[in-house]
């Protein structure tokens, strides 16, 4: 398996795979990462341990179907064969989506279908999963489809929402279980 990344911000699941190939834990090898976001972590991160970086985004490609055609060339230039959405925060285009398809993977920070969709990322997950006085959460680790978050669950795991749960509190219990989550999806994939 080699895998890609695309990631906006931290990249903590690109972060978190790469430290598992490299210890053995997941038969993969971690190749690139490419981020909307010039000034993100996940970029440097990438550029230090050694894989492949880009900056694709909108700013340098305002085309869409000149955006998706660059991020298609540059994991394909990998030869990225497995992409996993690290953080991303931009809809992928059609060419990404076909090229990768059933080889495109997400973790969401909920028990999707619950609190799933177009505007439901981060923070925000948390927060109605708050509102909602929901009895637990989790996260799911999904293939990536065009419908946002609608895609095939690989994986799913639960996490209890307690009475004095906070955002913070909350979103670290999940965020806590999803590295693992990932692994296990991806060891599947396989």
């Amino acid at each position: 398996m080699i895998l890609g990344f695309l990631a906006s911000h931290g990249g903590s699941a690109a972060r978190f795979l790469t430290q598992a190939a490299r210890e053995g834990r997941l038969d993969a090898t971690p190749v690139a990462l490419a981020s909307n976001n010039s000034g993100s972590p996940a970029l440097a991160w990438a550029r230090e341990a050694g894989l492949r970086a880009a900056h694709l985004s909108a700013a340098k490609y305002p085309d869409p179907d000149a955006l998706d055609a660059a991020i298609l060339a540059f994991l394909r230039e990998a030869e990225v064969d497995t992409l996993v959405l690290s953080g991303y925060m931009k809809a992928l285009g059609p060419r990404v989506l076909s090229a990768y398809a059933g080889r495109l993977v997400n973790v969401h920070p909920s028990l999707l279908p619950r609190h799933g969709g177009r505007g439901m990322y981060g923070d925000r997950v948390h927060e109605a999963v708050l509102a909602s006085g929901d009895a637990e959460s989790g996260a799911t680790v999904h293939l990536v489809t065009a419908g946002i978050d609608e895609g095939p669950i690989l994986a799913q795991v639960r996490v209890p929402v307690l009475p004095d749960d906070t955002l913070p509190t909350l979103k670290a219990r999940v965020q806590a279980t999803e590295g693992e989550l990932l692994l296990g999806a991806l060891r599947g994939l396989a």
